[in-house]
């Protein structure tokens, strides 16, 4: 397109949003009326299921043990085919997390031919149990050959099925896990499930010592993730092929206003933006994502959705859901949806802060601090295996995080730095001091704020303000990890501190149970737990920062501390591969070390690959879109100066403009030709071409695009190719 197309959409985009033309909304039925309408939950199962089948259900879902008997999945199968066609569909598909960070599905029809009855419906239990899709597409890290094509899906009846609508088309998605025919898995699913068994066996070790496992089952994680996106007009996607193949812009001049006021930030939220999440949520909620937050970020543009904390398998599974509907429902609206980290220079960009906590299976959080925390030994006991777990393994959470998006992210003044620490309040903080000194006797309280004035009430205040500095937080009753990037899958995060709190659990109690002996009294037990506490605190109490992590202070200091701050994806990967991360993952049971090399490699083809398709999508622009028309302006300047000089005129202004816009060109076409040089030299091994990517090519990158943003800011408007910053921003 021309520029007077790309203009010709900008004015369009403005007028669209000017006038706000929000369809109403046609359903609106009370959210208790709509809520799961188009999930295969317990309650519907419990409904169309015989109770004895139910209970078998029950004894899978709730307590873990495995579904040995054919004649129990076929009534599920039977029961989950005849809730789905009533609502209108028309296939099933196995659904699953690749190791491609996204979702994948195969649609298979729930009909069949009968020769005597014509079409029927139809789900076996063998069908519904298991699938066998293609594995050699999907990335294998080496695990799989490309020869070695086949894979197995795994029904996972803990995690409720459910309906994707589209245009004329109801499915039914089962959830599964995916696995190599080599049993190995090849998903985010299956590490995920591991690690919570692990976590649960150490836990109910803790439950036990303390006689609080009575009527307990099992204890589980629980996961919260606060979804943030940018939107942007639909129009403007085909003129920014950044956006387009990349989903970040690579070229874009900060624009005059931007987040410098905060008027954006728990603003009033755009009525087109608002019929959009509204859209979004009555989809979440259909299928049993509890969407409870909505509000509008800190950049223009930005916003958030946040659900509730859920089991955490069953919330990876609602938090790709979520991230695929707000992707198809803004489309439907007009709208793009951006979920990279950060999309926009110079602004904020998106994370997906994870809320991480214990629950017991009677629905106890573990990490609920109590009326008296300083008496409560169980609370202490987790939030100082949590300690021990983070300072241990700080390196091994990094990599957890570790992306090209996140790269940009990390750091920046709107995300927690590369270095991980432990945020605590003062309240946790005063009694780790006061455990290393002895044993606990207090508990600080936070009080109430009186407001000054009779109408408003006095507030009760927490014992500690939040730190958002800082990226592993304790908040309340929880742990927040700031440092997960907006497109990632939360489950991988999760089934690492899973597996390394597990760790720090089975050791903690281990030292506990050897202090005091079987049969111990509860004095002994007591003294037994300070006294491990004691020695933990002491060992591992400088992952523990309450300041500000963005200060230099803090870099100098968590140096001191031998806190290691790897602040590039390319150093962060290959951590995975440690001998004590695979010996770590083998120990529990959570992956074997060929699955453990092989996530490595597949993170760092990724990181790789991501990066030379951003340096590729670059160069294109920078050839085909920006320096034709840098030269274009070049020869209008050219044409105005003669034209001046021939009459006669002396233009001594034009001229120097016109020399310093053809120098800013000349350097920026040099800088492509540098860049693209640098381009042709990526190696093909994937860990060289990270260092290699890192060191050359995204200088390079950062070095065109300086120049690329300074031609934009001295260039005319009509003949700049692309929507700028302030349309795609503030045009909504």
């Amino acid at each position: 397109m021309g520029t007077e197309s790309i203009r010709r959409d900008v004015v369009e985009a403005a007028t669209y949003w000017m006038t706000d033309p929000c369809q109403e909304l046609t359903d609106l039925r009370p959210v208790e009326e709509l809520f799961g309408e188009d999930c295969f939950d317990l309650p519907k199962m419990k409904e169309r299921l015989a109770p004895e089948i139910y209970e078998a259900l029950i004894q899978t879902v709730e307590r873990g043990k495995p579904m040995t008997d054919k004649a129990v999945a076929d009534e599920i199968a039977k029961a989950m085919r005849q809730w789905a066609t009533e609502r209108g569909a028309t296939h099933y598909t196995h659904w699953f997390h690749p190791l491609t960070g996204t979702t994948a599905e195969k649609h298979d029809s729930l009909y069949k031919l009968d020769p005597m009855k014509g079409y029927v419906a139809h789900l076996s239990a063998s069908a519904l149990i298991q699938g066998e899709p293609d594995a050699s597409s999907f990335p294998s890290g080496g695990l799989r050959q490309t020869f070695e094509a086949r894979g197995y899906t795994a029904w996972d009846p803990t995690s409720p099925a459910f309906l994707i609508r589209g245009v004329n088309t109801a499915t039914l998605c089962i959830p599964t896990a995916f696995v190599s025919w080599t049993g190995e898995a090849l998903d985010k699913k299956t590490p995920l499930l591991r690690s919570m068994d692990a976590i649960s066996e150490q836990s109910m070790r803790v439950l036990e010592f303390f006689g609080n496992s009575n009527g307990v089952h099992n204890v589980y994680s629980t996961m919260g993730c606060e979804q943030e996106y940018f939107l942007v007009d639909a129009r403007f996607l085909a003129e920014r092929p950044d956006l387009l193949l990349c989903d970040r812009t690579l070229f874009g001049a900060k624009p005059a206003k931007g987040q410098e006021l905060s008027d954006h930030y728990f603003g009033a939220i755009p009525g087109r933006v608002l019929a959009f999440m509204a859209d979004a949520e009555r989809e979440l909620w259909r299928v049993g994502v509890p969407v409870q937050t909505r509000h509008n970020e800190v950049a223009p543009g930005q916003y958030e959705f946040a659900p509730l904390f859920e089991n955490a398998n069953v919330a990876g599974d609602h938090q790709m859901v979520l991230m695929e509907t707000l992707k198809r429902v803004a489309k439907r609206h007009g709208l793009h949806a951006i979920l990279h980290e950060k999309p926009f220079k110079g602004i904020n960009g998106s994370g997906k802060h994870t809320n991480w906590s214990l629950s017991t299976s009677l629905g106890q959080n573990l990490l609920n601090p109590s009326d008296d925390p300083h008496a409560n030994q169980q609370f202490m006991l987790f939030v100082s295996a949590v300690v021990r777990a983070v300072h241990l393994h700080a390196d091994l959470l990094r990599s957890t995080i570790a992306s090209v998006g996140n790269d940009h992210r990390l750091g920046a003044h709107e995300a927690p730095p590369a270095i991980i620490s432990i945020f605590l309040g003062d309240m946790l903080t005063d009694l780790l001091e006061q455990i290393e000194k002895g044993s606990p006797t207090r508990s600080l309280r936070g009080g109430t704020l009186d407001l000054g004035s009779n109408m408003l009430p006095q507030l009760p205040r927490d014992s500690g303000d939040r730190n958002r500095t800082s990226p592993f937080a304790f908040t309340g009753n929880k742990f927040e990890f700031r440092a997960v990037g907006s497109t990632m899958t939360a489950t991988w995060p999760l089934t690492v501190m899973n597996t390394i709190v597990a760790e720090s659990i089975d050791y903690i109690i281990t030292e506990v149970e050897s202090k005091a002996g079987k049969g111990a009294s509860a004095e002994k037990k007591q003294e037994a737990v300070n006294a491990v506490l004691r020695e933990v605190v002491k060992d591992h109490k400088a992952v523990v920062f309450n300041g500000d992590g963005y200060s230099q202070d803090w870099q100098e200091e968590a140096a001191r501390r031998g806190l290691p701050n790897i602040k590039s994806s390319a150093d962060a990967i290959p951590v995975l591969k440690a001998p004590k991360n695979i010996e770590l993952f083998q120990k529990y049971k959570v992956l074997t070390q060929p699955e453990v090399e092989s996530r490595a490699t597949i993170f760092m083809e990724k990181y790789s690959t991501s990066l030379a398709i951003e340096s590729e999508t670059m160069l294109q622009i920078a050839r085909q879109m920006i320096l034709p028309a840098a030269f274009a302006h070049q020869k209008d300047l050219a044409e105005t100066a003669a034209a001046t000089e021939g009459s006669g005129v002396d233009c001594p202004g034009i001229r120097e403009e016109l020399e310093s816009y053809a120098s800013l060109v000349e350097q920026f076409r040099n800088s492509i030709g540098e860049l693209a040089s640098r381009v042709d030299k990526i190696p093909e091994d994937a860990f060289e071409a990270g260092s290699y990517l890192r060191d050359q090519i995204r200088p390079g990158m950062a070095d065109l695009r300086e120049l690329g943003d300074r031609l934009e800011t001295v260039t005319p408007v009509d003949r700049w190719p692309m929507p700028s910053y302030r349309d795609m921003l503030f045009i909504k």
